[in-house]
């Protein structure tokens, strides 16, 4: 990884409104948190599990954050032509990847999964948490890399990557894959879900993945792996005059 173009992606992201809409994305499920324990609280597990840590984080805050991330960590430079200034470098271009990568992944990462790990200890206050706040904690960790290096991928591929991505994320894992369980095994969503109920000791009342949960590791690593592959190989047949 080049801790060059790391340190400059990182100072990038975090000085622009990108940081911002990040931190009120990760005050998004501490709020609901809130909200619930305020109010009567009704089967906590399955709510936490289901509607809280699924439903809103893994299912929508996890993916767009990642999308808005992945795609200008190294699209937006390719799209206004100043990618041309790090292409003409003699870097390795799995370097070039590796590092933005790394850069969009702890920018989300750090908002994000804390946020979970705390939502779901509030939600949870009073009740066995049964590892479900850890599980999804680590669900979350893992699907941020995934995401990363899907939507770095999709950056490198089309110019139309976050048209592409929100369809991805709202038509694919939002229909597609709840409506068919049969597409598990193509669908992050899933895998994430499988990590958290590996983690957890809830009952299957409350939380079930449909995915096994070391199924869900091994894949959830292979996606992320094999994104950045393809992309760095990608990246290798750009030619300077596609930036220019």
């Amino acid at each position: 990884m080049n801790g060059t173009i790391f340190t400059l992606t990182l100072r990038q992201f975090f000085g622009q409104k990108r940081s911002l809409l990040l931190f009120l994305l990760a005050l998004v499920p501490l709020g609901v948190a809130l909200i619930y324990r305020a109010g009567d609280q009704i089967d906590p597990h399955d709510w936490t599990a289901n509607v809280l840590l699924d439903g809103m984080v893994i299912t929508t805050i996890v993916p767009l954050a990642c999308l808005i991330f992945g795609t200008s960590a190294l699209g937006t430079e390719i799209e206004d032509g100043t990618a041309v200034y790090i292409l003409a470098r003699p870097i390795p271009r799995g370097e070039i990847i590796v590092a933005k990568f790394a850069a969009a992944a702890l920018a989300v990462g750090v908002f994000i999964v804390p946020a979970t790990a705390l939502s779901g200890f509030i939600a949870l206050q009073g009740a066995s948490g049964q590892g479900i706040a850890a599980g999804f904690s680590l669900a979350t960790l893992l699907g941020v890399a995934a995401y990363t290096g899907v939507f770095i991928l999709l950056s490198v591929v089309s110019s139309r990557a976050l048209i592409f991505g929100l369809g991805y994320v709202f038509i694919w894992e939002g229909i597609v894959t709840e409506l068919f369980t049969g597409m598990r095994w193509v669908s992050v969503r899933q895998y994430c879900l499988g990590v958290a109920d590996l983690v957890s000791s809830t009952r299957k009342d409350d939380f079930h993945a449909e995915l096994n949960g070391v199924a869900a590791l091994v894949l959830i690593a292979w996606v992320t792996l094999t994104a950045l592959v393809l992309a760095t190989r990608r990246l290798q047949r750009i030619e300077l005059t596609e930036t220019d």
